[in-house]
Protein backbone atom coordinates (compact mmCIF):
# COMPACT_ATOMS: atom_id res chain seq x y z
CA UNK A 1 0.00 0.00 0.00
CA UNK A 2 1.66 3.23 -1.18
CA UNK A 3 1.39 6.12 1.30
CA UNK A 4 -0.45 9.17 0.01
CA UNK A 5 -0.72 12.72 1.37
CA UNK A 6 -4.04 13.16 -0.43
CA UNK A 7 -7.15 13.35 1.69
CA UNK A 8 -9.93 11.13 0.40
CA UNK A 9 -13.57 12.04 0.97
CA UNK A 10 -15.20 8.85 2.28
CA UNK A 11 -18.65 10.23 3.05
CA UNK A 12 -20.95 12.33 5.16
CA UNK A 13 -19.99 12.60 8.83
CA UNK A 14 -23.63 12.50 9.91
CA UNK A 15 -24.31 9.32 7.94
CA UNK A 16 -21.07 7.54 8.80
CA UNK A 17 -21.46 8.49 12.45
CA UNK A 18 -24.71 6.56 12.72
CA UNK A 19 -22.73 3.30 13.06
CA UNK A 20 -20.11 2.88 15.75
CA UNK A 21 -18.15 0.42 13.57
CA UNK A 22 -18.36 -0.55 9.93
CA UNK A 23 -16.11 -1.80 7.09
CA UNK A 24 -15.52 0.62 4.22
CA UNK A 25 -13.18 0.88 1.23
CA UNK A 26 -10.97 3.88 0.56
CA UNK A 27 -9.53 3.46 -2.89
CA UNK A 28 -8.63 -0.23 -2.91
CA UNK A 29 -7.88 -0.35 0.82
CA UNK A 30 -10.29 -2.01 3.25
CA UNK A 31 -10.77 0.02 6.41
CA UNK A 32 -12.48 -0.54 9.76
CA UNK A 33 -14.08 2.86 10.43
CA UNK A 34 -15.34 3.63 13.94
CA UNK A 35 -17.12 6.56 15.50
CA UNK A 36 -17.54 7.20 19.24
CA UNK A 37 -19.14 10.44 20.45
CA UNK A 38 -18.52 12.01 17.05
CA UNK A 39 -14.80 11.13 17.00
CA UNK A 40 -13.75 8.93 14.09
CA UNK A 41 -10.99 6.32 14.00
CA UNK A 42 -9.70 4.33 11.03
CA UNK A 43 -7.57 1.19 11.06
CA UNK A 44 -6.88 -1.50 8.50
CA UNK A 45 -9.70 -4.02 8.29
CA UNK A 46 -7.49 -7.14 8.50
CA UNK A 47 -6.73 -8.51 11.96
CA UNK A 48 -3.12 -9.45 12.75
CA UNK A 49 -4.09 -12.98 13.73
CA UNK A 50 -5.48 -14.63 10.58
CA UNK A 51 -6.94 -11.66 8.74
CA UNK A 52 -10.38 -11.45 10.34
CA UNK A 53 -12.55 -8.49 9.23
CA UNK A 54 -12.25 -5.99 12.08
CA UNK A 55 -14.95 -3.76 10.64
CA UNK A 56 -17.47 -6.56 11.12
CA UNK A 57 -16.59 -6.93 14.79
CA UNK A 58 -17.73 -4.98 17.84
CA UNK A 59 -16.42 -2.21 20.07
CA UNK A 60 -15.32 -2.80 23.64
CA UNK A 61 -14.75 0.76 24.80
CA UNK A 62 -12.18 2.12 22.38
CA UNK A 63 -11.04 -1.33 21.27
CA UNK A 64 -12.26 -3.18 18.19
CA UNK A 65 -12.91 -6.85 18.91
CA UNK A 66 -12.21 -9.09 15.92
CA UNK A 67 -15.32 -11.18 15.14
CA UNK A 68 -13.26 -14.28 14.40
CA UNK A 69 -11.09 -14.88 17.45
CA UNK A 70 -11.65 -11.81 19.67
CA UNK A 71 -8.26 -10.16 19.27
CA UNK A 72 -8.51 -6.46 20.22
CA UNK A 73 -7.01 -3.32 18.65
CA UNK A 74 -7.44 0.35 19.55
CA UNK A 75 -9.83 1.91 17.09
CA UNK A 76 -7.67 5.05 16.62
CA UNK A 77 -4.04 4.03 17.20
CA UNK A 78 -4.32 0.42 16.01
CA UNK A 79 -2.40 -0.77 19.09
CA UNK A 80 -3.26 -4.10 20.65
CA UNK A 81 -5.09 -4.19 23.97
CA UNK A 82 -3.07 -3.50 27.17
CA UNK A 83 -0.33 -6.07 27.48
CA UNK A 84 -0.35 -6.74 23.74
CA UNK A 85 0.65 -3.33 22.38
CA UNK A 86 3.37 -4.93 20.28
CA UNK A 87 0.58 -6.26 18.09
CA UNK A 88 -0.50 -3.30 15.98
CA UNK A 89 -2.67 -2.92 12.89
CA UNK A 90 -2.13 0.03 10.53
CA UNK A 91 -3.96 3.20 11.59
CA UNK A 92 -4.93 5.94 9.14
CA UNK A 93 -5.21 9.71 9.68
CA UNK A 94 -8.86 10.74 9.64
CA UNK A 95 -10.60 14.09 10.16
CA UNK A 96 -13.91 15.88 9.63
CA UNK A 97 -14.16 19.05 7.52
CA UNK A 98 -17.33 20.77 6.42
CA UNK A 99 -19.42 17.79 7.48
CA UNK A 100 -17.36 15.33 5.43
CA UNK A 101 -15.09 12.57 6.70
CA UNK A 102 -11.64 12.69 5.11
CA UNK A 103 -9.07 9.91 5.28
CA UNK A 104 -5.43 9.83 4.30
CA UNK A 105 -3.87 6.63 2.97
CA UNK A 106 -0.75 7.17 5.02
CA UNK A 107 -0.92 4.34 7.57
CA UNK A 108 1.29 3.49 10.49
CA UNK A 109 3.17 0.23 10.09
CA UNK A 110 1.60 -3.11 10.87
CA UNK A 111 3.53 -4.78 13.66
CA UNK A 112 3.13 -8.36 14.79
CA UNK A 113 4.33 -9.40 18.19
CA UNK A 114 6.47 -12.52 17.86
CA UNK A 115 4.42 -15.53 18.91
CA UNK A 116 5.95 -18.94 19.40
CA UNK A 117 4.17 -21.31 17.02
CA UNK A 118 2.00 -23.93 18.66
CA UNK A 119 3.81 -27.30 18.88
CA UNK A 120 1.13 -28.89 16.66
CA UNK A 121 2.04 -26.44 13.87
CA UNK A 122 5.42 -28.09 13.30
CA UNK A 123 6.11 -29.82 9.96
CA UNK A 124 4.64 -33.30 9.71
CA UNK A 125 7.53 -35.74 9.52
CA UNK A 126 7.26 -39.35 10.57
CA UNK A 127 9.96 -40.32 13.06
CA UNK A 128 11.81 -43.58 12.50
CA UNK A 129 10.57 -46.61 14.38
CA UNK A 130 7.95 -49.35 14.31
CA UNK A 131 4.35 -48.94 13.22
CA UNK A 132 2.47 -46.78 15.72
CA UNK A 133 -1.19 -47.44 16.49
CA UNK A 134 -3.42 -45.09 18.48
CA UNK A 135 -6.61 -46.38 20.04
CA UNK A 136 -9.34 -43.83 20.77
CA UNK A 137 -12.09 -44.70 23.22
CA UNK A 138 -15.21 -42.56 22.92
CA UNK A 139 -17.12 -44.17 25.80
CA UNK A 140 -18.50 -41.79 28.42
CA UNK A 141 -18.86 -42.97 32.01
CA UNK A 142 -18.53 -41.87 35.61
CA UNK A 143 -14.84 -42.26 36.43
CA UNK A 144 -15.73 -42.64 40.09
CA UNK A 145 -17.96 -45.62 39.33
CA UNK A 146 -16.45 -47.35 36.29
CA UNK A 147 -18.43 -50.02 34.47
CA UNK A 148 -17.69 -52.60 31.80
CA UNK A 149 -17.62 -51.21 28.26
CA UNK A 150 -17.78 -53.63 25.37
CA UNK A 151 -16.24 -51.18 22.91
CA UNK A 152 -13.38 -50.41 25.31
CA UNK A 153 -12.83 -54.12 25.97
CA UNK A 154 -12.50 -54.89 22.26
CA UNK A 155 -10.30 -51.83 21.71
CA UNK A 156 -7.93 -53.14 24.37
CA UNK A 157 -7.80 -56.52 22.61
CA UNK A 158 -7.07 -54.78 19.29
CA UNK A 159 -4.20 -52.77 20.79
CA UNK A 160 -2.73 -55.93 22.35
CA UNK A 161 -2.96 -57.52 18.91
CA UNK A 162 -1.04 -54.59 17.43
CA UNK A 163 1.61 -54.90 20.14
CA UNK A 164 1.97 -58.60 19.34
CA UNK A 165 2.90 -57.51 15.81
CA UNK A 166 5.71 -55.32 17.14
CA UNK A 167 3.79 -52.02 17.07
CA UNK A 168 3.95 -49.16 19.51
CA UNK A 169 0.50 -48.37 20.85
CA UNK A 170 -1.20 -45.54 22.69
CA UNK A 171 -4.66 -45.50 24.26
CA UNK A 172 -6.54 -42.20 24.43
CA UNK A 173 -9.77 -42.10 26.40
CA UNK A 174 -11.84 -39.05 25.49
CA UNK A 175 -13.63 -39.49 28.81
CA UNK A 176 -10.37 -38.54 30.59
CA UNK A 177 -9.91 -35.33 28.60
CA UNK A 178 -11.48 -31.96 29.29
CA UNK A 179 -12.04 -30.31 25.94
CA UNK A 180 -14.46 -27.74 24.63
CA UNK A 181 -17.04 -28.39 21.98
CA UNK A 182 -16.43 -26.80 18.58
CA UNK A 183 -17.35 -23.12 18.82
CA UNK A 184 -18.28 -22.68 15.17
CA UNK A 185 -15.40 -20.61 13.84
CA UNK A 186 -15.97 -22.20 10.43
CA UNK A 187 -19.49 -20.76 10.48
CA UNK A 188 -17.95 -17.27 10.56
CA UNK A 189 -15.60 -17.86 7.62
CA UNK A 190 -13.55 -20.75 6.24
CA UNK A 191 -10.31 -18.96 7.14
CA UNK A 192 -11.49 -18.47 10.72
CA UNK A 193 -11.14 -22.23 11.23
CA UNK A 194 -7.38 -22.69 11.61
CA UNK A 195 -4.78 -25.38 12.11
CA UNK A 196 -4.00 -25.86 14.91
CA UNK A 197 -7.57 -25.47 16.11
CA UNK A 198 -8.33 -21.91 17.22
CA UNK A 199 -9.63 -23.21 20.56
CA UNK A 200 -6.39 -25.14 21.13
CA UNK A 201 -4.29 -22.07 20.34
CA UNK A 202 -6.25 -19.68 22.53
CA UNK A 203 -6.98 -21.99 25.46
CA UNK A 204 -3.87 -23.91 26.56
CA UNK A 205 -5.91 -25.87 29.12
CA UNK A 206 -8.05 -27.43 26.38
CA UNK A 207 -7.06 -31.10 26.38
CA UNK A 208 -7.79 -32.25 22.83
CA UNK A 209 -4.12 -31.75 21.94
CA UNK A 210 -3.20 -35.44 22.53
CA UNK A 211 -5.80 -36.46 19.93
CA UNK A 212 -4.48 -33.99 17.35
CA UNK A 213 -0.91 -35.04 18.16
CA UNK A 214 -1.74 -38.72 17.67
CA UNK A 215 -3.77 -38.39 14.48
CA UNK A 216 -1.63 -35.85 12.64
CA UNK A 217 1.91 -36.46 13.91
CA UNK A 218 2.41 -39.71 15.83
CA UNK A 219 0.20 -42.53 14.59
CA UNK A 220 0.42 -44.57 11.41
CA UNK A 221 -2.96 -46.10 12.23
CA UNK A 222 -5.86 -45.28 14.49
CA UNK A 223 -8.61 -47.55 15.82
CA UNK A 224 -11.69 -45.71 17.07
CA UNK A 225 -14.12 -47.51 19.36
CA UNK A 226 -17.65 -46.32 20.09
CA UNK A 227 -20.80 -47.57 21.76
CA UNK A 228 -24.10 -47.08 19.96
CA UNK A 229 -26.21 -44.36 21.56
CA UNK A 230 -29.74 -43.93 20.20
CA UNK A 231 -28.64 -45.37 16.88
CA UNK A 232 -25.57 -43.12 16.61
CA UNK A 233 -21.96 -43.02 17.75
CA UNK A 234 -21.35 -41.64 21.23
CA UNK A 235 -21.67 -37.96 22.09
CA UNK A 236 -17.93 -37.86 22.87
CA UNK A 237 -17.19 -39.16 19.38
CA UNK A 238 -19.18 -36.32 17.82
CA UNK A 239 -17.57 -33.72 20.08
CA UNK A 240 -14.18 -34.94 18.86
CA UNK A 241 -15.31 -35.15 15.22
CA UNK A 242 -16.55 -31.55 15.24
CA UNK A 243 -13.13 -30.42 16.46
CA UNK A 244 -11.49 -32.34 13.60
CA UNK A 245 -12.92 -29.79 11.16
CA UNK A 246 -9.68 -27.83 11.52
CA UNK A 247 -7.83 -30.77 9.92
CA UNK A 248 -10.31 -31.15 7.10
CA UNK A 249 -10.56 -27.39 6.49
CA UNK A 250 -6.85 -27.11 5.64
CA UNK A 251 -7.71 -28.71 2.30
CA UNK A 252 -10.21 -25.93 1.60
CA UNK A 253 -8.15 -22.97 2.75
CA UNK A 254 -4.59 -24.04 1.97
CA UNK A 255 -4.85 -27.11 -0.29
CA UNK A 256 -2.89 -28.86 2.46
CA UNK A 257 -3.56 -32.49 3.37
CA UNK A 258 -2.45 -33.17 6.95
CA UNK A 259 -3.39 -36.87 7.00
CA UNK A 260 -1.32 -38.84 4.49
CA UNK A 261 -0.63 -42.58 4.28
CA UNK A 262 -2.50 -43.26 7.52
CA UNK A 263 -5.07 -45.96 8.29
CA UNK A 264 -8.30 -45.89 10.31
CA UNK A 265 -10.53 -48.73 11.46
CA UNK A 266 -13.47 -48.94 13.85
CA UNK A 267 -15.07 -50.94 16.67
CA UNK A 268 -18.81 -50.43 17.17
CA UNK A 269 -20.73 -52.05 20.02
CA UNK A 270 -24.20 -51.33 21.34
CA UNK A 271 -27.42 -52.63 22.77
CA UNK A 272 -29.30 -50.92 19.96
CA UNK A 273 -29.19 -51.42 16.23
CA UNK A 274 -27.99 -49.23 13.33
CA UNK A 275 -24.45 -50.59 13.18
CA UNK A 276 -24.15 -49.83 9.46
CA UNK A 277 -25.45 -46.28 9.93
CA UNK A 278 -22.84 -45.60 12.61
CA UNK A 279 -20.11 -47.22 10.52
CA UNK A 280 -21.16 -45.26 7.44
CA UNK A 281 -20.82 -41.94 9.23
CA UNK A 282 -17.42 -42.84 10.67
CA UNK A 283 -16.10 -44.14 7.36
CA UNK A 284 -17.35 -41.07 5.50
CA UNK A 285 -15.90 -38.66 8.01
CA UNK A 286 -12.46 -40.25 8.32
CA UNK A 287 -12.30 -40.58 4.53
CA UNK A 288 -12.79 -36.80 4.35
CA UNK A 289 -9.84 -36.35 6.70
CA UNK A 290 -7.66 -38.39 4.33
CA UNK A 291 -7.42 -41.80 6.03
CA UNK A 292 -7.20 -45.14 4.22
CA UNK A 293 -9.16 -48.22 5.31
CA UNK A 294 -8.26 -51.90 5.41
CA UNK A 295 -10.53 -54.48 3.83
CA UNK A 296 -13.52 -54.91 6.20
CA UNK A 297 -12.60 -51.79 8.21
CA UNK A 298 -14.83 -52.35 11.23
CA UNK A 299 -16.12 -54.98 13.60
CA UNK A 300 -19.45 -54.52 15.35
CA UNK A 301 -21.95 -56.14 17.66
CA UNK A 302 -25.60 -55.41 18.37
CA UNK A 303 -28.51 -57.63 19.38
CA UNK A 304 -31.00 -55.26 17.83
CA UNK A 305 -33.52 -52.63 18.81
CA UNK A 306 -35.80 -55.00 20.73
CA UNK A 307 -33.00 -56.41 22.93
CA UNK A 308 -33.49 -54.31 26.07
CA UNK A 309 -31.88 -56.86 28.42
CA UNK A 310 -28.55 -55.04 28.52
CA UNK A 311 -27.09 -57.41 31.08
CA UNK A 312 -27.24 -60.17 28.50
CA UNK A 313 -25.74 -57.93 25.84
CA UNK A 314 -22.80 -57.05 28.12
CA UNK A 315 -22.24 -60.69 29.03
CA UNK A 316 -22.29 -61.70 25.38
CA UNK A 317 -19.58 -59.22 24.41
CA UNK A 318 -17.48 -59.98 27.46
CA UNK A 319 -17.47 -63.75 26.82
CA UNK A 320 -17.47 -63.85 23.02
CA UNK A 321 -14.34 -65.50 21.66
CA UNK A 322 -15.41 -64.53 18.14
CA UNK A 323 -15.58 -60.81 18.95
CA UNK A 324 -12.24 -60.86 20.75
CA UNK A 325 -10.61 -62.69 17.87
CA UNK A 326 -12.32 -60.27 15.49
CA UNK A 327 -10.73 -57.33 17.31
CA UNK A 328 -7.28 -58.89 17.03
CA UNK A 329 -7.89 -59.64 13.35
CA UNK A 330 -9.01 -56.05 12.76
CA UNK A 331 -5.74 -54.84 14.24
CA UNK A 332 -3.83 -57.23 12.00
CA UNK A 333 -5.57 -55.91 8.87
CA UNK A 334 -5.06 -52.33 10.00
CA UNK A 335 -1.36 -52.78 10.69
CA UNK A 336 -0.81 -54.70 7.44
CA UNK A 337 -2.20 -51.79 5.40
CA UNK A 338 -0.18 -49.28 7.43
CA UNK A 339 2.99 -51.22 6.61
CA UNK A 340 2.17 -51.24 2.90
CA UNK A 341 1.49 -47.52 2.92
CA UNK A 342 4.77 -46.78 4.68
CA UNK A 343 6.55 -48.56 1.85
CA UNK A 344 4.80 -46.21 -0.59
CA UNK A 345 6.32 -42.81 -1.24
CA UNK A 346 3.57 -40.25 -0.65
CA UNK A 347 2.70 -38.09 -3.64
CA UNK A 348 4.07 -34.57 -3.45
CA UNK A 349 0.66 -33.21 -4.30
CA UNK A 350 -2.77 -34.73 -3.77
CA UNK A 351 -5.58 -33.76 -6.11
CA UNK A 352 -8.52 -32.16 -4.34
CA UNK A 353 -11.24 -34.68 -3.73
CA UNK A 354 -14.68 -35.14 -2.28
CA UNK A 355 -16.55 -31.97 -1.38
CA UNK A 356 -13.20 -30.20 -1.26
CA UNK A 357 -12.69 -30.51 -5.00
CA UNK A 358 -13.35 -26.78 -5.46
CA UNK A 359 -10.71 -24.23 -4.57
CA UNK A 360 -11.93 -21.50 -2.21
CA UNK A 361 -12.86 -18.33 -4.10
Amino acid sequence: MAASEEWIDIGSASELGQQTLKPIEAGAVKIALSCVNGAFGAVHNACNHVGGPLGEGALDGDYIVCPWHQWKFHRVSGLGEPGFEEDRVPAFPVKVENGRVLLQLKPTKRQKKPHEPHPLARPIRRADGPIRVAGISTTAMDKGAPRYSGSDDLLGIALKGAEAQGCETQLIKLNDLKFRACEGYYSKAAHACTWPCSITQMRPKDELTPVYEALVHWADAVIIATPIRWGQASSLYFRMAERMNCIQNQVTTHNRVLIRNKVASFIIVGGQDNVQGVAGQMLGFFAELGFHFPQFPYIAHSRGWAAEDMERNVAEVRTSEELHKGAADLAERTVALARRLLDTEPAERIVRGGRKAHALD
